[in-house]
């Protein structure tokens, strides 16, 4: 039985990461980035990284192709573009930058440390509003909190 690290890490020997240092080397020299974060609606409403656009892990190859209710013109067309990967963490991403490469995408990258890393990095976040938000109150939001029934038996 595989567990989700394993899938991850079976995953990285096919796929790019990129760290948010490089991600925002890339922004500056480059505008026709597609950022891609596939977090949920709620997740990526909270806080995101300026012109991302989201795709819920759970519609994302619906997203990529024509002719779904989900599907997104701008990331089937984007096969051929740069396209970053973005979740909370880097593991996510990396699942679905996989996928994505597997659905004809060729330069594709995930974000390692995802949107954690971004703002550590302290790098811009803003809301679904477009409103900035504070590193601090990000922080807050990136916790890690595990219910007790949550953890593996003892």
């Amino acid at each position: 039985m595989k567990h989700f690290t394993d899938l991850i890490a079976e995953c990285l020997t096919e796929i790019e990461e990129i760290f948010p240092w490089d991600l925002e080397e890339k922004l500056a020299e480059k505008s026709d980035l597609l950022m891609v974060d596939v977090r949920e609606a709620d997740e990526f409403a909270a806080f995101n990284i300026p012109n991302s656009i989201n795709v819920p892990r759970g519609i994302l190859e619906t997203s990529c192709e024509w002719d779904y209710e989900e599907t997104i013109p701008e990331l089937v067309q984007a096969r051929d573009k740069e396209v970053i990967v973005i979740c909370r963490s880097g593991n996510r991403s990396v699942l679905a930058a996989h996928t994505m490469q597997r659905m004809g995408y060729k330069n594709i990258a995930s974000l390692k440390t995802g949107v954690k890393g971004w703002n550590d990095a302290e790098q811009p976040l803003i809301d679904v509003k477009g409103d900035e938000v504070d590193i601090d109150d990000a922080d807050e939001m990136l916790i890690t909190r595990i219910r007790d029934d949550q953890k593996r038996p003892a």
